[in-house]
């Protein structure tokens, strides 16, 4: 029986030891910068955890968290991230966890900071607690010797910068730029151009246009100098051109057969274009197959251009021709 009385008491002197010795290798503690602070005020709140790491491996640590407020109307302004240290170089084994806030109060008064709990290796029924903390916030004090009411401070009067106006001044003359910009282009698109008084040729008839070529043709008499191929494309050309004055055919840009063609739809004579086919036949050859013609096919050829212009000229254009000779000529009688 006395056995058993003495061992229960060892293996709780030995528990209870174990016990000590376990807390005492965790410290916890929190420290205020000043206790009393005026209103709007700041001060550091800083908490720490020491522990011996031989004594304590693997050690897990849940630190307090809070969101706006410490507690209270305690307001929690900034905080830090938790960081490790080693206090004692000496002593490296022992490590030490810190965290600081900053804080301020904005009414005053008397505030308890209830202690804050740590939970050591998910032990809830045995949390590590730090000491109470107290924080007086006073008002401002105000000077109540001078009652004296005061008037309100006029405004301060600023120093005249012409700088200040300088965006308006471009923002108005970049406006008037462009204004008058405006109104130039519209006066320039809107205004009348001036009337240009071109003074009209009389059309010159096509026939005499031809006849005019072929008489230069005739003076010219190129065949004579080995320009045989030349001579007829000059003939041909005055031709073609006088038939498109004259018939409104495309004769430019129309083979012989074409061009005849198109006349069995014209009021013109036989004979007319029976001359006209001996031209561009006999011009034709003389282009495409090289032929040389004899000196009295060069002369028929012309001739035969000149009797196409002259069968088949307008009745009134050569009535008017007449008109015109007879004219000139009665104004040379009374000379």
């Amino acid at each position: 029986m006395r056995f058993k009385i003495t061992h229960i008491f060892l293996t709780t002197f030995f528990a209870l030891l174990c016990c000590l010795g376990y807390s005492q290798s965790i410290r916890v503690n929190a420290v205020i910068d000043s206790s009393k602070i005026r209103i709007g005020e700041e001060t550091r709140l800083d908490l720490y955890v020491t522990y011996d790491a031989n004594a304590q491996k693997n050690i897990k640590i849940d630190w307090p968290s809070f969101e706006d407020t410490i507690s209270g109307k305690v307001e929690i302004i900034s905080k830090t991230p938790i960081d490790s240290t080693i206090p004692d170089k000496s002593n490296p084994g022992v490590i030490q966890y810190h965290q600081q806030f900053v804080v301020s109060a904005y009414d005053s008064g008397y505030f308890a900071i209830p202690p804050f709990k740590f939970i050591v290796n998910d032990d809830t029924a045995n949390p590590y607690l730090t000491e109470a903390l107290f924080l007086e916030v006073n008002t401002v004090p105000t000077d109540t010797t001078d009652a004296t009411v005061k008037d309100i401070k006029p405004p301060f009067e600023e120093p005249f910068d012409w700088k200040w106006y300088l965006p308006t001044v471009y923002t108005i003359g970049g406006a008037i730029l462009i204004l008058a910009l405006i109104i130039f282009i519209i006066m320039r698109l809107t205004r009348k151009k001036p009337e240009t008084i071109v003074e009209r040729k009389p059309d010159i008839p096509p026939h005499i246009l031809a006849l005019d070529q072929l008489e230069k043709i005739k003076a010219e008499q190129i065949w004579k100098e080995g320009k045989t191929k030349e001579y007829y494309s000059a003939i041909t050309d005055s031709i073609r051109l006088y038939i498109e004055g004259r018939f409104g055919i495309q004769a430019l840009e129309l083979t012989t057969d074409e061009i005849m063609r198109a006349f069995k739809s014209q009021v013109v004579d036989s004979l007319s274009k029976e001359k006209l086919q001996q031209l561009l036949v006999l011009a034709d050859l003389v282009k495409f197959a090289k032929q040389i013609p004899i000196e009295q096919e060069h002369t028929l050829a012309l001739q035969n251009a000149i009797d196409f212009v002259n069968g088949t000229k307008r009745e009134e254009e050569y009535q008017a021709e007449e008109v015109k000779v007879e004219t000139n000529d009665n104004t040379q009688q009374p000379s």
